[in-house]
């Protein structure tokens, strides 16, 4: 998937998908966060797109 590098971002306008992102919360062990991190890292992505990206292909059905 394209990161969209290179767009300009506007508040609240989504990028990549069809709705806005919000700020969430979750809780995880130092263990769980670090390696999120770095499998962001390897996948040249923010952790925050990592976890979007990995709830997508596994959880969400396409209709």
């Amino acid at each position: 998937m394209s990161t969209a590098k290179g767009k300009k971002r506007v508040k609240n306008t989504p990028v990549l998908y069809d709705e806005p992102k919000k700020k969430r919360g979750v809780m995880l062990t130092d263990t769980a966060w670090y390696s999120v991190q770095e499998l962001a890292v390897k996948s040249n992505i923010s952790a925050s797109e990592f976890l979007e990206e990995l709830i997508r292909k596994h959880c969400i059905k396409a209709g």
